[in-house]
């Protein structure tokens, strides 16, 4: 059996997206079993309202719930019997519980993985991995780093792409992934020194993909399957796609309402525009993979509903059933022995 443990508070809509997207995810996966965390009247009284078995699923009380305004480190510090604090430890207790699932505080949660359950022997940094429709069809790309680090080095965005590449192949099953650096320019000598510095390495190192530069301009286009960016530039880029995406349906709805030609119009076109729309709603691709921690930990986005949350978990178990954390170990561990700087 696969055991994740789900915080169930933190987000916009907990605990009843988190409890009902672990109900569909139980119904998916036979063997797979669900530690729920958070103030246990509470899980009850969701759990009442669902059509379930209780055989898979389990309740470990926690009273306090850290919120997205809080001070990651303090919170982390202070509030010990918070929901995700009290899921890290019991991560980091059992070892048969693979990884953790929760829609709380990014910072909180990057603070709590790094400090109390550690990062995959060597690991320089974990790095956050959304994933984001493309302009090609059935086709996705991923970016690290999405904010889990702000400052990177060399070194860090070196193996965000190792991690990145392997995620891909793991977990999507996609062959030997196209890997691009985010820059603000294609040509190679394009960039700061820090981004000069990695496409150097990254041009020499024969288990990445690496196609070169890309601008941010091109991620939607579904020409490569994973960008490496610093944590500020993936975060700002990621946020300025959603927030697009979300102003450009407004202004359709907003113009097709304005005249009786442009509703009937509509009409005609109404299975389109949700078929677009589902295409765009990044509820529909789960959460961010903190890859390099020495266990499974998924982040959702805060505003997550039922099926974005059952996204979330599917990938923290398609992680563990693809034995991505052994295999990111060997492969760090035999560069280190390449090179020691690694």
């Amino acid at each position: 059996m696969v055991k994740i443990v789900i915080d169930c508070f933190g987000g916009d809509n907990s605990p009843g997206v988190n409890i009902e997207g672990s109900i569909d995810a139980l119904g998916k996966y036979k063997d797979l079993e669900v530690v729920l965390v958070g103030d246990e009247q509470k899980i009850k009284d969701e759990l009442a309202k669902q059509n379930y078995s209780s055989d898979r699923i389990s309740i470990v009380h926690a009273p306090d719930v850290i919120g997205c305004n809080e001070k990651p480190t303090e919170a982390v510090r202070k509030k010990k019997d918070s929901s995700l604090m009290t899921g890290i430890r019991l991560l980091r207790e059992d070892d048969s519980l693979a990884g953790l699932v929760s829609i709380g505080s990014t910072g909180a949660i990057v603070a709590a993985t790094t400090l109390r359950i550690g990062r995959v022997p060597g690991v320089a940094r974990p790095t956050l991995c959304p994933m984001l429709p493309t302009m090609k069809k059935g086709k996705i790309v991923g970016v690290c780093d999405s904010g889990a680090t702000v400052d990177c080095t060399p070194v860090q965005l070196y193996q965000f792409a190792i991690m990145g590449s392997l995620y891909m192949e793991k977990v999507f099953g996609v062959k030997s992934p196209k890997v691009a650096l985010l820059n603000v320019g294609v040509e190679e000598e394009k960039g700061d020194e820090l981004r000069k510095e990695v496409y150097q390495m990254l041009k020499n190192e024969p288990r990445v993909n690496f196609v070169g530069n890309m601008e941010a301009r091109d991620l939607l286009k579904g020409d490569v399957d994973l960008v490496v960016c610093d944590g500020f530039s993936g975060n700002v880029m990621c946020k300025t796609v959603e927030g697009t995406a979300i102003e450009m349906f407004r202004m359709m709805k907003r113009d097709i309402m304005s005249s009786l030609k442009h509703k009937i119009g509509a009409l005609f076109l109404k299975k389109m525009f949700a078929k677009e729309r589902a295409f765009l709603d990044y509820q529909n691709y789960g959460g961010s993979v903190l890859l390099g921690a020495s266990k499974v930990v998924v982040k959702g986005h805060g505003s997550s509903n039922r099926t974005s949350f059952a996204k979330c978990i599917e990938q923290a178990y398609m992680m563990e059933t693809g034995n991505l954390n052994p295999e990111l170990s060997k492969i760090l561990s035999e560069k280190k022995e390449d090179n020691g700087d690694v």
